[in-house]
This record gives C-alpha cells, sequence and structure tokens, in this order.
C-alpha cells in the first residue's frame, strides 16, 4: 500500500494551497467589508476578481473533463475543466475549505459542483448549451431543489412536490426548503426533484427538471437562517411554486429516474464535502495551536496545562484518520465506482462533520469569548459544519446503511 502523492496529485494539490496563500488568504478583510456593505444579496467583487486569476493559473473547474473529453460532443464545445479524479479532488478541495468561501474562485462550490456533474452526466446537448456552458464560464450560479417542509425528506420517497404533464408543458406545484444558492442574483436555474407518477413503483416516482429561477410562479418566500448566520450572499431559502410551466425539454432522462440521477450525484458531492470540511479542521487546529502559545494563564502559557496537550493530540490524531478514511473513499471510487464505495462513503459522510465539530469546538474554547464572536471564523465554521451531518443525508440513515453492509458479512446462508 503506497500512501506517497503521484507527481500529479501533489502538483494540483500544492498549486492549490499556493494559490490559497498567495491571492485568497490576502483577500479575506475585502471578503468581509463588501459582504458589510450595503445589500446582503449580491456579487462581491473580490470572488469575480479572483476567478480570472485561478482560471489562467489552470485550477478552474477541477473536477470537470476538458470540453474534448465530454461525452457525445465535439472537439469545439466550449468547456474547460482538468478533469481530476475523486482522489486528486479531494487534496485541492481540502485546501479550498481552511476558507470557506474560496471554492467559488475555482468555480468548485456547492451546488453548482454538483449540478454541473449532473447536467453533463444526463443533460441533452440543448441543456448543456444553455445551462451547463455559462456555468461552467462561472457566469451564473445555479441551485438544487430537493428538501420540502412539509415531509421528512431524509426518506426521499417522501417529496411531494407535483410535476405534472400538461400538453406541451410540464406544471409545477410544491413547496421547498433549504433551496441551497438561491439568493444569488446570479442564480439562473435550479434541478428540481418532484413526482410525475404517484402509482409508478415507489423509486420510479420522481423526476428531475431544469426550473429557470425566473419563470412565472416561482416565489422566494423566505431566506433560512443557519444558527443565526443568513450565508449571504449564497443563502437557503424557502421557496413556494405555483404552477410554474416549463418545456418537456427541460426534463433530465426521462420520467421516473430522479433517484437514479440523485445517487449519481450525491456520491462525488459527499466527498467534496468531507475534503472541505477536513481543510476547515486543520484551520481550526492551527488557529487553536496559535492560540493557545500566546496566551499566558495562571502563570504558564495555556498551551502548557495538560488538558491542551491531550486536546491538540486528538485533534491531530483524528484529522488524519478521517483524512485516510475520505482518500479511502474518493480511491475506491475512482478505480471501482460510486456502489462499490457506497460504504466509505456512508462512513465518511457520518466520520468528517463529527470530527470537524468537535476539532472547532475545541478552537472555540481555546479562544474563549472571542470564539464565538465575529473575531475568528470558527463560531461561522462550526455552524455550516454542524449542517452537514444531515444535508446529505443524516447520520441515522448512513449508519443504518453501514449496518446493514455489516450485518450480511455474517448473516447465514
Amino acid at each position: 500500500m503506497d500512501f506517497d502523492l503521484t507527481e500529479r496529485q501533489a502538483s494540483f494539490r500544492n498549486r492549490v494551497r499556493d494559490f490559497m496563500d498567495a491571492e485568497v488568504r490576502p483577500r479575506v478583510g475585502d471578503y468581509h467589508r463588501q459582504q458589510a456593505e450595503g445589500g446582503r444579496w449580491k456579487s462581491l467583487e473580490v470572488i469575480e476578481e479572483l476567478k480570472p486569476k485561478a482560471r489562467e493559473a489552470g485550477l478552474w473547474n477541477l473536477f470537470m473533463p476538458p470540453g474534448g473529453a465530454l461525452q457525445h460532443v465535439d472537439e469545439s464545445f466550449p468547456f474547460e475543466g482538468e478533469q481530476l479524479t475523486n482522489l486528486e479532488y479531494a487534496l485541492c478541495a481540502e485546501e479550498m475549505g481552511r476558507i470557506l468561501w474560496s471554492a467559488e474562485a475555482f468555480n468548485c462550490s456547492a451546488p453548482d459542483t454538483g449540478n454541473m456533474e449532473v447536467l453533463h452526466r444526463y443533460g441533452t446537448r440543448e441543456q448543456k448549451d444553455e445551462w451547463l456552458n455559462p456555468l461552467m464560464r462561472g457566469e451564473i450560479r445555479s441551485a438544487f431543489l430537493m428538501t420540502e417542509p412539509g415531509v421528512a425528506s431524509s426518506d426521499a420517497t417522501n417529496i411531494q412536490c407535483e410535476i405534472r404533464r400538461d400538453g406541451n408543458e410540464y406544471v409545477i406545484n410544491g413547496k421547498k426548503w433549504w433551496s441551497s444558492g438561491a439568493g444569488d442574483p446570479r442564480c439562473k436555474v435550479a434541478i428540481l426533484m418532484g413526482k410525475t407518477d404517484p402509482s409508478a413503483k415507489t423509486h420510479q416516482q420522481q423526476s428531475m427538471i431544469l426550473m429557470p429561477l425566473d419563470a412565472e410562479g416561482v416565489t422566494i418566500e423566505r431566506h433560512l437562517t443557519v444558527y443565526g448566520y443568513d450565508d449571504a450572499p449564497h443563502g437557503h431559502m424557502e421557496i413556494k411554486l405555483d404552477n410554474v410551466r416549463v418545456p418537456p425539454s427541460n426534463l433530465l432522462l426521462g420520467e421516473g429516474r430522479g433517484f437514479e440521477i440523485a445517487q449519481g450525484r450525491l456520491g462525488p458531492g459527499r466527498i467534496h464535502h468531507c475534503m472541505r470540511t477536513i481543510g476547515a479542521a486543520e484551520e481550526a487546529l492551527e488557529l487553536m495551536c496559535k492560540r493557545l502559545q500566546s496566551r499566558v494563564a495562571f502563570g504558564k502559557k495555556i498551551s502548557e496545562h495538560s488538558i491542551w496537550e491531550q486536546r491538540v493530540a486528538e485533534a491531530r490524531i483524528e484529522i488524519d484518520c478521517t483524512r485516510l478514511l475520505c482518500l479511502k473513499a474518493a480511491d475506491m471510487m475512482d478505480k471501482a465506482g460510486n456502489k462499490a464505495a457506497k460504504a466509505e462513503i456512508a462512513m465518511i459522510k457520518v466520520k468528517a462533520p463529527r470530527m470537524a465539530l468537535q476539532v472547532i469546538d475545541d478552537a472555540i474554547q481555546s479562544f474563549g469569548g472571542a470564539g464565538v464572536s465575529q473575531d475568528t471564523p470558527l463560531a461561522a465554521s462550526w455552524a455550516g459544519i454542524r449542517t452537514l451531518r444531515f444535508a446529505d443525508g443524516p447520520d441515522e440513515v448512513h449508519n443504518r446503511a453501514i449496518a446493514k453492509l455489516e450485518f450480511a458479512k455474517y448473516a447465514e446462508a
């Protein structure tokens, strides 16, 4: 078993790391200043200024293939990407995770990453022309509408939003929430999951469809906060859909294939989230170590108190264990496919947020009152990562899947 990075893996990881240090980190102050100026829901200049620099550095759409490699697309199709493997991208995503807003500068932020993968895998040429192309150029943003307030969405068969065929149109009715990204004024399209045939088999009732955010009948009723944070300009919106009409050409793959698309979308996305989470934990550990060595309490540096030695040691152990599990999952996805790696994907989805929350919480404790204020990124980081314990499926669902696979190993014939 070889744990050394290949030259390509190390090169991309180091290039992203260098870009973060040279271009992104010096602009953190600008980002927060621009966020505080004027209205909340707006495009930030600092992001738009970083995008062409990342593109010029060859750090753009890292997870997507270049135009000539796209399936059923000719060489002139104007897409660009680096087509990193899951393992290669995982190393880069960790670096981006150290500053949570940085992924957009590389055009690698959620939910655009997952939506681009869906369009690439399942979209028609016309759908790619209209939506994938501007997404890959970083000109627009997108949203993913799956969760609903009226049902337990951890079981997606509960989804009730209706997608009904009416002549030469589909009509959408229902309500969605936690529609991440829909607060951004550049958000132009959503991939929506709804029910097309309630009488079909359980996992063939749902479909996915492309819905322009400016379509008549789409109403953003409110933005939802995460522990008081509005996450502007990205946002998490509750959206009412009242007789929203879209053409049949907006349907993805075909009626009844929503779950098939969802499984193709969520595997890689979970790896992206988990590696960014590891980056956030690394950032918290660095801040904690520097803080503990700079403050004195009861006659000695705080770092010299034994409880903090224990906490720092546990943080290092847990981060490194989590990274290895995540890299294993990514490597299995690359070599054997998402289905073969389902146990590892489920395990890392449970492990990464739990680990990061503990490390960040300890870091907050090391800062005292400053840790829960806006003077450090720790409080916002903790709040954001707490949502990941159910954003792509709650821990309980993943643990159930892991346990079923484990029981199957030892079941009697």
